[in-house]
């Protein structure tokens, strides 16, 4: 049995990271210390100046461990990394982990495509954002890749005899493939979007209205017309960001919005002196816990997952640990970030300006959140009820979270097999419990013996005590009928489980039409056209599992086909088949290149050109 009062005593006098467990041996807390033997005693001496929830958790602590590090800087990297591994109850938790929308220009490459992504890397590229309204990037991209007629293909070399795509043939690119544009004009017209994205709208609407006249004096008026258009669309997307700083910084703005029943932590951002977004974030804390902690808590856990961080970032009060926060957050960025309280001035300004669009939406927030809330717990209790109503104890709603996973299988007449788990709890997706099966036991197109082979070794594992696969689902959903499910029951039935299996039928327009149950040797068929609840939900989970395993499949088959391909020619290996992709983008271009221009590749040698030209065109 652990001793607590004994373990104190070994405490070292060192930085280091602690996490006290329960009786359940389950992670409840994490925190950092500079001295791990002074901060963890602290814990369990009188509890008379205590608040509430410190004393609520010492009194769960069974037991702690600690790990010593080199500094606090240390310290406070490893605390962030164990808080979003154990998620532990007595945290301030950053719930939502969404990822932000950004525009990114492929700098790296000699003519640079302008996309959207979520996934920020040092490769070289330019990003712009990060931004909340993702329908507003969309419509951002689209304006200027049409505007300027961009490259959307990921090609980066053009061989003679290479074919233009239909952007092309469309006129929605210049044709880069076809040697129509130099690489100094097209970089020019990348930097006029790119200033565009800065916020410098004065470039665009003059390219736009100079080619709107020319248009209209060479009676091109369909031409005319969509410059037009182009030209209201450029001004609606500007006029959607309003400047609030004069000296054009980037800029983040956070702030604590406290609704009726919740605190919210809320982000503004500033891009080049310009207010471009808001984003709000549910947070697990207590009422003991102060701004200070969230903001800090805020603070170290969504910045420690993003690379793209602005020079500045202003609060209402400095946090206690500025300096060690700044140069956390320094090192993360590779640039100084500074953590800022002003007291006047124009940033002062934009807080209060901030605070002033905080009270309104608390008005609303509270709202959002019951009506969420409100649907959660429908959702939830129709289903329980069908559990019940199928004989399942467990059926009764409490008013918890429930947890539902799905599976589907994909193949191409019994080719690279998959299987596929997604995972939902309550109405959200949990995509970090996702998870792929390639089928290894089963031949030929199988669906029935390979859901029994994804369902034994998912539950198997479970039973093994692997943590990836340890939390068993309230209802398990397989995407098919009557068959499907009986082949989903004899692997849960052998493995003495008694878990809620339901088929997923589809119509004739492929919706989920019905629910099959299997439950003493009777088959039931629950319709959801009357509960439309339940039919856009199970709607959604059906279409998210189908998407996982698609994909999964598709990239198999993509694998396998450049393999037999490439790898079939006799002095091909995996490095010089990836060098020949990166060079020439694409298999076609293999194909049309001559000896000379496969020779330029690192690797490919004359004798190993030849063999490459014979193999395509003998």
């Amino acid at each position: 049995m652990f001793d607590i009062q004994e373990n104190l005593k070994k405490l070292p006098d060192t930085p280091g990271v602690y996490l006290h467990k329960d009786k359940l041996g389950q992670v409840i807390y994490v925190g950092k210390a500079v001295s791990l033997k002074n901060r963890v005693r602290q814990y369990f001496q009188s509890s008379r100046n205590m608040d509430p929830k410190v004393r609520a958790m010492v009194s769960q602590i069974e037991e702690f461990e600690y790990i010593t590090t080199g500094s606090e800087m240390e310290a406070l990297i490893l605390e962030c990394n164990l808080i979003k591994k154990y998620m532990p109850k007595y945290n301030v938790l950053l719930r939502d982990d969404k990822t932000y929308p950004y525009i990114k220009i492929t700098m790296e490459e000699d003519f640079p495509r302008l996309l959207k992504t979520r996934q920020i890397r040092k490769d070289g590229s330019k990003y712009f954002g990060p931004y909340s309204d993702a329908g507003a990037v969309n419509q951002i991209v689209e304006l200027l890749n049409q505007v300027y007629a961009l490259k959307k293909c990921s090609a980066r070399a053009f061989p003679k005899g290479f074919r233009p795509c239909l952007n092309y043939h469309i006129n929605q690119c210049d044709g880069i493939c076809q040697g129509n544009i130099s690489k100094d004009a097209y970089r020019k017209k990348m930097e006029q979007a790119s200033e565009f994205l800065k916020g410098k709208t004065k470039g665009l609407l003059r390219y736009l209205e100079e080619e709107m006249n020319r248009a209209s004096e060479n009676l091109e008026f369909e031409r005319a017309a969509e410059c037009r258009d182009y030209i209201t669309a450029a001004k609606a997307l500007s006029e959607k960001q309003r400047v609030v700083l004069q000296d054009k910084k980037d800029v983040d703005l956070i702030l604590v919005a406290r609704g009726q029943k919740q605190r919210y932590v809320v982000l503004f951002f500033v891009r080049d002196g310009k207010l471009s977004g808001r984003e709000t974030y549910d947070l697990q804390s207590m009422e003991e816990d102060s701004t200070e902690d969230i903001i800090t808590a805020f603070i170290k856990q969504h910045y420690g997952r993003s690379i793209s961080l602005p020079r500045e970032i202003l609060l209402e009060h400095q946090p206690e640990e500025k300096e060690l926060i700044e140069e956390y957050l320094s090192g993360l960025a590779g640039h100084q970030v500074h953590l800022l309280a002003p007291m006047k001035g124009e940033k002062r300004a934009v807080l209060e300006l901030a605070k002033k669009d905080i009270v309104e939406m608390v008005k609303t927030i509270d709202q959002r959140a019951e009506a969420r809330k409100e649907r959660r717990q429908s959702l939830g209790k129709e289903m329980f009820d069908i559990l019940l109503k199928m004989g399942y104890e467990e059926g009764g709603y409490g008013g918890r979270e429930y947890r539902v996973e799905a599976y589907d299988i994909s193949n191409t007449n019994g080719v690279d097999t998959v299987g596929a788990m997604v995972v939902f709890e309550g109405l959200k997706p949990e995509k970090k419990a996702y998870r792929r099966f390639k089928i290894r036991s089963v031949s030929g197109p199988d669906d029935y013996g390979s859901m029994q082979e994804v369902l034994l070794r998912r539950f198997k594992r479970a039973l093994e005590g692997d943590e990836g696969f340890s939390v068993f689902p309230d209802l398990l959903l397989i995407d098919g009928g009557k068959g499907h499910v009986n082949a989903a029951l004899e692997i849960i039935r052998g493995l003495e489980l008694d878990l809620p299996v339901a088929g997923m039928a589809k119509d004739d327009h492929h919706r989920t039409r019905s629910l099959i149950f299997q439950k003493n040797g009777e088959v039931t068929e629950i319709l959801l056209k009357d509960r439309p609840l339940l039919y856009k939900y199970m709607g959604t989970v059906q279409e998210e599992v189908h998407r996982f395993a698609i994909e999964y499949h598709r990239g198999l088959r993509g694998k396998r086909m450049l393999t037999s391909v490439l790898d079939e020619i006799e002095g091909i290996g995996p490095a010089k088949r990836n060098a020949l992709l990166e060079h020439f983008g694409s298999i076609d271009a293999i194909k049309e290149a001559s000896a000379a221009q496969l020779q330029e590749v690192k690797g490919i040698t004359g004798t190993l050109a030849e063999k490459i030209r014979e193999y395509f065109h003998c």
